[in-house]
């Protein structure tokens, strides 16, 4: 019997690969699990990403986006721009991974970098990807916490000044100093890749 189910389910299957973001996000909404698998085949590398940026752990971070895709499963009707999907998903990883970071104090190191790209890019381009990946790691690994914190919010998951303030506690003013101040080191560190 499961293997009719089965047959049944890759019978109709629909290749959303090429699909765009308010497509699959709205598929999703409407409580369509291969639509929901396809957003996490998008975004799960840069989800993960932003949660090893915030712990500096790759397990946390595993757990992390693990919870942050349940989550946005639960929410997906609360969704109301299926457009907006990328930076809501961003912000729910990153409410995550703050959340675990407030409960469990994790250590300030953060490991090498999983590569933000599509698994068909050749050799080459994933070479490549994968050495600016780690330039980056490297570099975000010498920025003060707090500075490495607003930069990955701001830079990778979007946030506006105020959301940053509000998710640190901190003034809105501070931020503008502390992200100021990244920004100029992460030029620094980053000047062989111009």
């Amino acid at each position: 019997m499961a293997e009719a189910s089965s047959a049944r389910t890759s019978r109709f299957r629909v290749d959303l690969s090429s699909a765009n973001d308010i497509t699959v996000a709205g598929r999703a909404a409407d409580g369509d699990p291969q639509a929901f698998e396809e957003l996490v085949r998008r975004y799960g590398k840069l989800m993960r990403f932003v949660a090893r940026s915030v712990l500096g752990s790759d397990g946390d971070a595993d757990d992390v986006v693990q919870d942050a895709f349940v989550s946005a499963w639960h929410r997906l009707d609360t969704l109301s721009d299926p457009a907006a999907v990328k930076p809501w998903l961003m912000r729910i990883v990153t409410r995550c991974a703050l959340d675990t970071l407030r409960k469990q104090r994790p250590q300030e190191q953060l490991d090498e970098n999983a590569p933000i790209i599509s698994d068909d890019a050749s050799p080459s381009t994933y070479a490549e990807h994968r050495a600016l990946n780690d330039a980056i790691a490297v570099s975000l690994q010498v920025l003060p916490t707090e500075q490495r914190r607003c930069w990955v919010l701001r830079n990778i998951s979007e946030y506006s000044y105020h959301d940053i303030a509000a998710e640190l506690g901190v003034p809105e003013s501070t931020v503008r100093g502390l992200l100021s101040r990244a920004r100029k080191r992460m030029i620094e560190e980053m000047e062989a890749w111009r």
